[in-house]
């Protein structure tokens, strides 16, 4: 397999995961204040929207990369 191929079914497969789960989450935790053993922290969580265009981009590419690597190996 050459690596058309193999960037063409990656590209497929996180465009299939973007289609599935559009929406992630990530916490970053953050000391505030520290005074000796006592510590404060927070914790700030953040949404990451991945637009349906953008996953249907990324899943077309991906098919037209995979397209031509295997034609590219006839």
């Amino acid at each position: 397999m050459n690596s058309l191929t193999i960037g063409g079914a990656g590209l497929v497969i996180v465009g299939l995961l973007a289609f599935a789960i559009p929406v992630f989450t990530t916490q970053q935790t953050t000391d505030v204040a520290r005074i000796g053993d006592l510590k404060l922290q927070t914790t700030e969580s953040k949404n990451y929207i991945i637009p349906p265009i953008m996953s249907g981009g990324a899943l077309l590419l991906g098919f037209v990369l995979l397209g031509a690597g295997l034609y590219q190996r006839r």
